[in-house]
């Protein structure tokens, strides 16, 4: 897929690929809504709205990564709406069908993410985890009943954990697709440090990335809801 990307903006790697190949796997429902969070170049609200969305929403906090989204689904007059914001936005109170990301997830030097530049399209805290687990918990509140989460990250930050966050806020979740990779420039810089903390062997040159879906039950209703029989 040929995408304009100004500089700064997360280029469509790997990660990117195969979050893409399990959007069209997992047959979104025609006429969805769906939230893309952290929507780069908006290469996955382009794959949504291609998968039959009714309506995507794209956001992202950097201002050239909204604006190069808006020019790739402007230009191929898809039903995207590109928004500079965060999925951590209290004042958020809309419902999706659908929530993509391809958030941060790269363990860094710093406790916490960068504020500004590209590295903030990949650095997430010392255990690349400070965009993960808030994602995990707000993703939760923002789906509608029946709604489905798909998120993809390196399991160097750690699987077990996002499936415990997500199953913790209430959804089923599972990993739905799994791929080895070796380590792209990012990961190659700082293999010193990841072996240091113990977080990949010596000498190790790859990761293994993941896709995990959630999914929100349907409500009970009736008996059940109650929680007593009664």
């Amino acid at each position: 897929m040929w995408l304009l990307r100004a500089p700064g903006v997360y280029r469509p790697r790997a990660d990117t690929r195969l979050l893409v190949e399990a959007i069209r796997e997992a047959a979104l429902p025609r006429g969805a809504h769906v939230l893309d969070v952290g929507t780069g170049t908006g290469v996955l609200a382009v794959a949504a709205a291609r998968s039959g969305a009714a309506e995507v929403t794209a956001v992202d906090v950097s201002r050239r990564a909204v604006l190069t989204a808006y020019l790739n689904t402007r230009m191929r007059r898809l039903p995207v709406r590109v928004e500079r914001g965060d999925v951590q936005d209290p004042s958020e109170t809309r419902q999706f069908d659908v929530i993509l990301s391809n958030p941060p997830y790269v363990p860094s030097e710093q406790p916490r993410p960068p504020e500004r530049g590209g590295a903030r399209s990949w650095d997430a805290g010392s255990d690349g985890r400070a965009v993960l687990d808030p994602l995990c918990v707000r993703s939760a509140r923002l789906l509608a009943p029946r709604g489905t989460l798909l998120i993809v990250h390196s399991a160097l930050c750690g699987v077990e954990r996002t499936l415990t966050r997500l199953r913790r806020s209430g959804l089923k979740a599972s990993v739905v697709a799994r791929r080895a990779e070796r380590f792209g420039p990012v990961l190659r810089a700082r293999a010193g440090l990841l072996e240091a903390r113990g977080i990949i062997e010596p000498g190790q040159r790859h990761e293994q990335l993941v896709v995990i879906r959630g999914d929100r039950p349907e409500p009970l209703e009736g008996p059940e809801a109650c929680g007593d029989g009664t």
